[in-house]
């Protein structure tokens, strides 16, 4: 049977299209329990029986803040799109999404190795480096002197976000994307591309939760798996 050459060419885009398709979201808390994740809290090593900073509270993952730690998943990830809404309820503070994480308490015998992306109120958007490296534009500009760049105690890890003002006032919802697609890691937030990073020295891993000092309530975190280039989201 032969086939129309326009035809063709429309099955031919279909094919392709699929192919390229997002996969399936899917949720990364289920509203009622930590199925899925591990904690690594190192005061727990010495009190079992202390304050575990992670909890779910009225269908919500809550970061209590103290003891300082991390809420890990189980399972590793590679290109994906992180759906996060939160928000501080109470007091600003801090807190962050860590991507890409491995060894655990590689930094300071608490971070696990990973790039930090923050959400510290008013530095939401901005790259930590924990063990592992990420580039951006204007590196030094938003990194300062390079010989003093570096990804252990005492070297500057911190990169600055692209903008300022991209955060809701204290208390409200806000809405963060974080993608990662092979080596490059893109944050949006409330709609806007707060940074855009590549040359990641790592491109799979764990993604892992703080809790780093302030109570922090997520309603929603949720991932999509992607095979092709993103649109903005």
């Amino acid at each position: 049977m032969h086939i129309p050459i326009s035809l063709a060419l429309i099955l031919m885009f279909v094919s392709a299209s699929t192919h390229h398709l997002t996969a399936q979201t899917i949720s990364l808390f289920n509203g009622k329990d930590l199925q899925g994740w591990h904690i690594d809290v190192p005061d727990l090593d010495d009190d079992p029986d202390g304050i575990v900073p992670f909890i779910v509270r009225d269908k919500k993952l809550v970061s209590l803040g103290t003891p300082q730690g991390h809420l890990i998943t189980d399972k590793t990830y590679k290109n994906y799109r992180i759906e996060a809404t939160y928000r501080f309820p109470a007091k600003p503070g801090n807190c962050g999404i860590l991507v890409h994480a491995s060894t655990p308490r590689s930094l300071y015998k608490m971070f696990p190795k990973s790039i930090e992306v923050q959400m510290m109120h008013e530095n939401a958007g901005d790259f930590w480096c924990i063990m592992e490296n990420i580039d951006v534009p204007d590196m030094e500009a938003r990194r300062g002197p390079k010989e003093k760049w570096g990804v252990i105690e005492g070297q500057n890890r911190r990169i600055l976000n692209l903008t300022d003002g991209s955060e809701k006032p204290l208390g409200k919802w806000n809405k963060m994307i974080i993608e990662c697609l092979g080596t490059e890691v893109k944050v949006w937030l409330n709609g806007e591309l707060v940074n855009h990073g590549f040359n990641a020295t790592a491109s799979e891993g764990q993604i892992a939760v703080q809790a780093e000092g302030a109570e922090v309530e997520f309603k929603k975190l949720a991932l999509t798996p992607i095979t092709r280039l993103s649109e903005n989201p």
